[in-house]
This record gives structure tokens, C-alpha cells and sequence, in this order.
């Protein structure tokens, strides 16, 4: 009777893991990598509920390929070792068919090489400082000829700027991206004693010393400009030490990268009016889709008084290519996805079509905003068409003669058009 009950259990046993590994089997796997805690959470909590948001939605209209998509969170904690574990987690444990995720460019380069290990595919929503390109990443968010060298434009011509203050945290976007620009500066006629660059370490908070420094060498009798590179909450402080030393957009206008509407709803953004950002997306444009986004997003977060920003478009962008791809293809392989990607066309926010390159980078307009008193921004300047993203500069001398093609016969992403030759994946 005992070995009866033993092999009757042992067979439910069986029979109910038998089960669970077929739900499992029926579910289409998305990770979710984003920092929910530490000194990025301020900014990434909300991509991570715009990917759950897409899931919703997908499902509610029949999943993909007649499965559900499952979201499979973790929280790398803001610390750039840890990106790297949990990608390996999702990876190797989890089994996820795609991952959403990242903010800095230090994270996503924690991630770069499990992800190319182990194959998998990463869709990077944050605008990045380009140098690079690798067939198992696509970048959602803005290159550098999509965000910063318009705004620096924009600085340059409509407010007639000649000094400028490179300020940023430091890490590998700030620091890439400004050495561009003092590239691209210099190519102007920018002479050095007219550039001043900074950087402070992440969760930066005492910016009194900077600011004076910025002030004075705004002193100068010439009209002076702040692009700023400064990422999370270290952006708070900043803003408020400029009010608390009169600096207005007037004096010395401040031009953001990576400051949007869910960073401004935490500010008093009196200080802060006539001051700048660079993106490809503002809540404040009009179009359908973007009325219907804005909704479904406070629909879905319950709360009127939530915000919509940029990065949460190219998470919007890049979850509908990469449906679109599936769907394509009729599965979900990481190789034949990456190929039926190139090429894909959604409608961005902004009223126009985003579409997928050779080179795993979108082309998008380029907007520069106003802040306004209420944490909104007025559009300023805007590209008239979309523009493009370049993974390699054509102001720097390592890069300048590369390119980025992942399909045939090219197939790289960094392809001297010099040499004809491809000197492997990524940088």
C-alpha cells in the first residue's frame, strides 16, 4: 500500500511539473531590466511600467503568435556590475525571448558582452553618445546627430552662443558625447579658452562651487550656454543651485539630454523657465497617437497627473517593432527577428513613422522644448523631416570613416569605407 501511495504522489508530482513547464512553454518570455532602486530609479521606474503597459495591451489584443507575453522583472539596482548578473539571469535562467532595458551607456556596456554571448536581443531606449554597434542591440533612443549636435545647433544660430560649458556625470556617454562636441565646437571656430568642461560623480549633490564656476566663466562679456550631460537625480540640486544664484535661460540658457517631464515633476520649475532640453518626443506635441498614448498611460498607471517623456516613446517604438517582427516571422529566434527588423516602419508619437536601419538605430525628429512652469515643454525648433541616427561620429578621427550595415553583404557594424573592411562587432 505504502509504495501504491509513493508511485500515485510521485506521479502527480510528475504530472503537475509536466504542466508547469507547458504554461511556461506557452508564454513568450519579455524581460524587463531597469533600476528601481538606487540613484537611476528616478528615471527608469517608468520604463519599466511602459514595457508592462505594452505587454497589457499586446495581450488584451491576443498576444503574439498565440501565446502570452510574460514580463519578467528584475532591478539591477543602479549598480553597472549587477546590469551584467541579471542579464544573465533573464538569459540563461529565465529563458526570455527579448529584453527591454538599460538607461547609461555604462550599464547597457555591462550588459553588451552576455547579451552577445549568449545571443540575445536588447532594444535600448535612452539617447547614447553612438560608438558602437552590435547585431544583438537596437537603439531606440537618440545618437548623438539626433539630439546633441541639433541642440548645439540650435545654441549656436537662434540664440547666438559662443561660450559653452560641457557639463556631465561621469561615465562613458557624458564623456563621449562631449568629446564630440568639442570636435564639433573646434571645427566651428570654437577656441579652447571658450569651452569649459565638468564632471561630477553620480548622485552629485553639492553644486554650489560649480555653478559660481559656471557663472563667473559666464562673465565673460560673451553669450554663454550650458549643455548638459548631468543624468538621475543629480539633476535636482543642479537645478536648484542655478535658481538659487539668479542663473535664468536668459543669462546663461541650459540645454538637457536626459532631463524630460518625469524629471521636471519633482522640481519647482519656476527657476527653471526658458531653460532647455533636446529630445525626440515632448508630451506636449500634438497628434492622435500621442493623445491615445497619454491616456493609456494614465489609464494604466491610475493616476491624471503622471507624465509621459522621450525614452518612454522609444520603449513605445521599439515594443511595437518588435511584435512586428515576430509576427513577421513566426517566431520569436533571435536571428531571424534581428533581420525581419530592419526595415519595420510604426508610427512614432510625434504624428510621423519611425523606421528600423541597417545600422539598428531609428530615424526620428529632433525637437528642442522650452520648460514651462508647469513641468511641461513648449517646442521651440524641430527638425522638418526625421533624421537618421549615425552609430559613428564624422567628427572624430577613429570613426569617421565607419559605418554600420548589418545586412548582407556588409553585415558589421563597423565597416571601414576606406579599407572595405569590417573590423568585428562593436567597439
Amino acid at each position: 500500500m505504502k509504495l501504491k501511495k509513493f508511485i500515485a504522489a510521485s506521479s502527480i508530482i510528475a504530472s503537475s511539473m509536466v504542466a508547469q513547464f507547458a504554461i511556461a512553454a506557452d508564454t513568450i518570455k519579455v524581460g524587463v531590466l531597469h533600476s528601481l532602486s538606487g540613484t537611476m530609479a528616478i528615471s527608469e521606474t517608468t520604463l519599466k511600467d511602459t514595457v508592462l503597459m505594452m505587454i497589457e495591451e499586446q495581450n488584451k489584443a491576443g498576444g503574439l503568435l498565440g501565446k502570452k507575453l510574460e514580463p519578467v522583472v528584475v532591478d539591477p539596482a543602479s549598480n553597472w556590475p549587477l546590469f551584467a548578473e541579471k542579464t544573465r539571469e533573464l538569459l540563461a535562467k529565465e529563458k526570455v525571448d527579448v529584453i527591454f532595458g538599460c538607461w547609461t551607456s555604462v550599464s547597457r556596456k555591462s550588459v553588451l558582452p552576455v547579451i552577445e554571448e549568449l545571443n540575445g536581443l536588447l532594444f535600448y531606449p535612452v539617447q547614447y553618445e553612438g560608438e558602437e554597434s552590435s547585431k544583438n542591440v537596437f537603439y531606440t533612443g537618440a545618437a548623438p546627430n539626433q539630439q546633441a549636435i541639433p541642440a548645439v545647433d540650435y545654441l549656436m544660430n537662434d540664440i547666438g552662443a559662443t561660450r559653452w560649458v560641457l557639463a556631465g556625470t561621469d561615465y562613458v556617454y557624458p564623456r563621449t558625447t562631449n568629446k564630440i562636441l568639442e570636435a564639433y565646437l573646434k571645427a566651428k571656430g570654437v577656441k579652447d579658452e571658450d569651452i569649459m568642461i565638468n564632471y561630477t560623480p553620480f548622485g552629485h549633490s553639492d553644486w554650489q562651487g560649480i555653478v559660481s564656476d559656471i557663472k563667473k566663466f559666464g562673465s565673460a562679456g560673451k553669450k554663454t550656454a550650458v549643455v548638459s550631460t548631468i543624468n538621475g537625480d543629480a539633476n535636482i540640486p543642479f537645478y536648484k543651485e542655478l535658481g538659487n544664484q539668479g542663473i535664468s535661460a536668459e543669462d546663461i540658457p541650459v540645454v538637457a539630454f536626459s532631463v524630460g517631464e518625469e524629471e521636471l515633476s519633482g522640481f519647482d520649475t519656476k527657476p527653471l523657465v526658458g531653460h532647455l532640453a533636446a529630445w525626440n518626443y515632448f508630451q506636449s506635441v500634438e497628434s492622435d497617437e500621442n493623445d491615445e498614448f497619454i491616456a493609456a498611460w494614465k489609464k494604466f498607471i491610475k493616476d491624471d497627473k503622471r507624465v509621459t517623456n522621450d525614452p518612454m516613446e522609444a520603449t513605445y517604438i521599439g515594443f511595437k517593432m518588435w511584435a512586428k517582427a515576430v509576427e513577421k516571422v513566426g517566431t520569436t529566434d533571435v536571428d531571424a527577428v534581428e533581420q525581419a527588423m530592419i526595415g519595420v516602419a510604426v508610427p512614432n508619437l510625434t504624428g510621423g513613422t519611425a523606421v528600423m536601419n541597417a545600422n539598428h538605430h531609428l530615424s526620428k525628429p529632433v525637437l528642442i522644448g522650452e520648460i514651462q512652469e508647469d513641468g511641461q515643454f513648449e517646442v521651440v525648433w524641430e527638425t522638418p523631416d526625421t533624421v537618421i541616427g549615425d552609430a559613428w561620429s564624422d567628427f572624430l578621427p577613429s570613426s569617421k570613416n565607419l559605418i554600420s550595415d548589418w545586412t548582407p553583404p556588409v553585415s558589421c557594424g563597423n565597416f571601414d569605407v576606406k579599407t572595405a573592411k569590417c573590423s568585428g562587432q562593436n567597439f
